[in-house]
């Protein structure tokens, strides 16, 4: 990156002086260095806009202003025989049809870029690929979360994980807080950077573009997705249903953690530890290792034991999966054969049978 910046700063100060030894309008020196320095960095902007475009796109507006040049042409020679006088007013015209012209076909040729199949060309075009279609961006709840790194450890997750500055500045802003609550979280979040960043089949970069005339963090992330064409990871349910309407893909971490959570059936046997009681009459709750509720019937006075208890009904709510299961004491109290003395027992009947 720096050899960049430093390549780029020798481009517009070889430029500025260029410009101010020839003065190509006569002027003075600094006012000529100045008009080429500036040259120099329009250049140096058009360019770092190309190197994120796709080579669809550049290829459509390639061919959008090679168009425009020619519909451009055509029109200057249709004036040129109209007009029988050379006037100013002619070449004014003939000059707006040129740039008007090779911007309509600039700005179409780049948005049916896009449409192009370059594999149907083969060869060189048939391997391009977006650069960043492995790219995912962070945001900032994710990150205090603490289970994308669990994740990428892994090996689920792969690719580049983005990490804008104006995250970077949250969590800092987090980590200072005078609340100690925050100030834990926050650092927490940077400790979690850190862990993703020593990971091997994980890469972190920190990338710089802001948008200050977008003022909430939410709206950032969704324009620096869209501006890299990739996913943003979260947990944040409203950013989750704010970047699905403005059509950019999200990894959301509770949705995954809901699908991994284990299929019970109605009339299975689980073993639980009743943690408390319920909020109904003679009620028991229990919680999984993943943190799924069951709420358990007739178990009110089982707390702080373990038993075995049928599933009723397993409900699905937007914040989780809740497990209803009851408990029933007379099956427990019961006497139940072991499962090595049911499986010897026909072992037994055939040995006494060959031996009568």
């Amino acid at each position: 990156m720096l050899d960049f910046i430093l390549v780029r700063a020798i481009f517009v100060v070889i430029f500025g002086a260029a410009a101010a030894y020839f003065r190509p309008q006569g002027g003075s020196w600094w006012i000529s260095a100045s008009v080429g320095a500036l040259i120099a960095i329009a250049g140096i902007i058009i360019e770092t806009r190309i190197a994120r475009a796709s080579l669809k796109r550049l290829i459509g507006i390639a061919a959008g202003v090679c168009t425009g040049l020619i519909c451009a042409a055509l029109i200057s020679v249709v004036l040129g025989r109209i007009s029988s006088e050379d006037s100013s007013t002619l070449h004014f015209v003939q000059v707006v049809c040129l740039l008007l012209c090779v911007y309509m076909g600039a700005v179409t040729g780049a948005a049916k870029g896009e449409l192009l199949n370059l594999g149907a060309l083969g060869g060189v075009f048939g391997t391009e690929t977006d650069p960043r279609q492995d790219h995912k961006v962070l945001d900032t709840s994710v990150i205090i979360d603490g289970r994308i790194a669990d994740i990428a450890e892994t090996g689920f997750l792969d690719g580049v994980l983005v990490v804008p500055q104006f995250v970077l500045h949250e969590l800092q802003m987090v980590a200072d807080s005078a609340d100690s609550m925050k100030r834990n979280r926050g650092r927490r979040g940077l400790d979690v950077l850190q862990r993703i960043q020593k990971m091997s089949n994980i890469r972190v970069r920190i990338v710089l573009e802001d948008f200050p005339q977008v003022r909430e963090v939410d709206m950032k992330l969704i324009e620096l997705a869209k501006l890299y064409n990739c996913k943003i990871v979260t947990n944040d349910f409203n950013l989750n249903k704010v970047a699905h309407l403005r059509g950019v893909e999200v990894l959301n971490i509770n949705e995954l953690a809901n699908a991994l959570k284990p299929i019970v059936l109605p009339g299975e046997m689980m073993r639980v530890f009743i943690l408390k009681e319920g909020k109904e009459y003679n009620q028991g709750v229990a919680y999984l290792d993943d943190g799924t509720m069951v709420v358990v019937d007739n178990a009110r006075r089982m707390i702080s034991k373990t038993i075995d208890i049928s599933v009723t009904s397993v409900l699905q709510t937007t914040a989780g999966k809740m497990i209803f299961g009851k408990y029933d004491e007379r099956a427990q109290a019961a006497p139940q054969t072991p499962a090595v003395e049911r499986a010897e027992r026909p072992a037994r009947r055939e040995q006494a049978v060959g031996e009568g």
